[in-house]
């Protein structure tokens, strides 16, 4: 017994050099993950979720984590984005870590301020789609908070304390309402519009990445749609694979708004 503990321990050393030797070879031939060059914040809105599987897929491929604003919007399928029928995909997306904001229930378009804090909003889709109403502050959250309800519902999870008008356009009134209730509001950089609501012929998807990647900087915020319904050449199948690919080459991390230090979501 004691020469069988002798051979282990002579054998020791010559073991721990190979295992070092084979840990050296793996360094050299493994070349460091380079640090960010900066950090950009992607995020999609509803829309007519005709890309919708095609986002996910990507982010889970590239391992991206994103933001996802949300509106009871139409969609290819006949139904609406927030109905039943989509909880298995907003669950999905909330057990792979993305963040959600509220993109107001109807797709309530912005169209001004009124005095004493009212604002008035034309919704898109709901009982009064297509008509100019007249809210108060209190309303506006209401609306904001519509969404929380309907997403809670489905998924047994909260939004984030994030929201974004459609189109992007705010306002004090708006702004205010929405810090009543918790919210901050998000939109994008003039370089991280991908340009999908644009005429494609006038637009064509080369132009349109070639713009983004030549310009997406560092903190930036890029926005698309989860489909459009009037763009005849989709932006996303033709761009959002060479987009993540570009920037992951030119050294670009990707983190969603919970970590974005200008939105602060807590």
């Amino acid at each position: 017994m004691p020469l069988v503990r002798a051979v282990r321990h002579a054998t020791l050393p010559p073991l721990l050099a190979v295992a070092a030797a084979v840990a050296h070879a793996q360094a050299q031939a493994d070349p460091p993950v380079p640090a960010c060059k900066g950090t950009v914040y992607l995020t999609f809105d509803t829309g007519s979720q005709s890309q919708a599987e095609l986002i996910a897929d990507t982010l889970r491929r590239h391992h991206i984590k994103a933001t996802f604003f949300l509106a009871n919007e139409k969609t290819v399928r006949g139904d609406w984005s927030l109905d039943p029928s989509w909880a298995t995909y907003w669950k999905a997306r909330v057990a792979e870590g993305h963040a959600f904001g509220s993109h107001t229930f109807d797709h309530v378009y912005f169209q001004r301020d009124l005095p004493d804090g009212r604002i008035a909003v034309k919704p898109q889709f709901g009982a009064h789609a297509g008509k100019t109403q007249t809210w108060t502050q209190g309303q506006y959250c209401d609306e904001l908070r519509r969404v929380d309800t309907r997403f809670a519902e489905l998924t047994g999870r909260h939004l984030d304390p994030v929201f974004r008008t459609p189109g992007g356009h705010s306002s004090p009134n708006i702004l205010a309402a929405a810090r009543a209730c918790g919210y901050r509001h998000a939109g994008w950089a003039p370089a991280g519009f991908s340009g999908d609501e644009t005429s494609s012929d006038k637009f064509p998807n080369a132009v349109l990445l070639k713009r983004v990647l030549d310009n997406l900087k560092d903190g930036d915020i890029f926005m698309a749609h989860m489909g459009i319904w009037s763009r005849k050449d989709p932006w996303m199948p033709a761009n959002l694979e060479p987009l993540l690919t570009g920037l992951e080459r030119k050294g670009f991390c990707f983190a969603t708004l919970r970590e974005h230090p200008d939105v602060r979501m807590r």
